[in-house]
């Protein structure tokens, strides 16, 4: 069974500079561009992988001093050179709306054997929690072949590995008014524990692996904020609006396979196993999901 390298095994990555930037995969989308924020925030040269160097969001990080660089997830030859000359790199693939999983493992092992053509020092991969105990879930499934593309290929690699965002609760499956009651509903029991982190924490703690991964000891960490049953963010959702609230049970027929096998894990415990000391030992203001329901409109 390959194992993460530890940082003992390998030199440290040598320190960012202008020259030698630190690139960011998907720096416009959401964990890319909170990883490429913060990186500049702390002074730290970025070098952006976009797909369109005129796109708005690209244009924002121009303006806050990233260095623009176009990078096609489908041209090997376009990422290689994005990866060029780089001090690390942090990347992280996703399921894509024309081809799935599927898509995410092509583009994973892309940027993996990119990174190692062009000898990247260090790379940060934003996985997630669970990738490495064959959940049979797809897009945790997806993820692990990735890692273990990058482990094949000798890569210098931390993983982290984040459990279940907050964000999606925003997005996808916010509390619905009925009747002056505020109902939460997910495709679980109420009453079994669902770890959580919100995904700008996610941010933080790469940029730690980055600029320090001797803080992650064995190279990989699952990451979690938070830890509540449905029934309890149901009642925080109530309290934080001032609105009576409760929690309904949805059956799993109502998803699609991926996400069928995922709430099917989650609803027989242990699923996700994160390491909530270590967690905040790298990132003290890790939010609570009460914290963030506070900063979520």
């Amino acid at each position: 069974m390959m194992r993460v390298m530890s940082p003992a095994d390998r030199p440290p990555p040598p320190a960012p500079t202008t020259e030698r930037p630190i690139a960011v995969v998907g720096a416009t989308g959401e964990q890319g561009g909170a990883v490429a924020r913060r990186l500049l925030s702390q002074g730290v040269p970025v070098r952006a992988l976009v797909r369109d160097p005129a796109a708005e969001k690209a244009r924002a990080l121009a303006d806050r001093g990233a260095d623009l660089a176009r990078a096609d997830l489908t041209d090997d030859a376009s990422l290689r050179a994005a990866f060029t000359g780089v001090a690390a790199a942090f990347a992280m693939a996703s399921p894509t709306p024309e081809a799935g999983a599927e898509g995410e493992i092509e583009h994973g092992r892309a940027m993996a054997e990119a990174a190692a053509a062009a000898d990247v020092p260090h790379v940060v991969y934003s996985s997630v929690g669970g990738v490495e105990r064959h959940t049979g879930i797809p897009h945790f499934e997806s993820k692990h072949l990735v890692e273990e593309r990058l482990l094949e290929l000798g890569m210098p690699t931390t993983f982290v590995r984040p459990v279940f965002f907050m964000d999606n609760f925003s997005r996808f499956m916010p509390p619905t008014e009925e009747d002056d009651t505020l109902v939460l509903r997910l495709p679980m029991p109420g009453d079994v524990p669902l770890q959580v982190i919100a995904s700008a924490d996610v941010a933080v703690v790469a940029v730690v692996a980055l600029l320090d991964p001797g803080r992650i000891p064995g190279g990989a960490l699952e990451i979690a904020g938070d830890e509540l049953t449905g029934v309890q963010m149901a009642t925080a959702y109530g309290e934080r609006r001032g609105r009576p609230a409760r929690f309904e049970s949805l059956p799993a027929e109502v998803l699609d396979d991926d996400q069928r096998a995922m709430f099917e894990w989650f609803s027989h415990p242990p699923a996700y196993q994160a390491d909530f000391a270590a967690t905040r030992r790298l990132h003290p203001q890790v939010l609570t999901f009460d914290q963030w329901l506070e900063r979520t409109p």
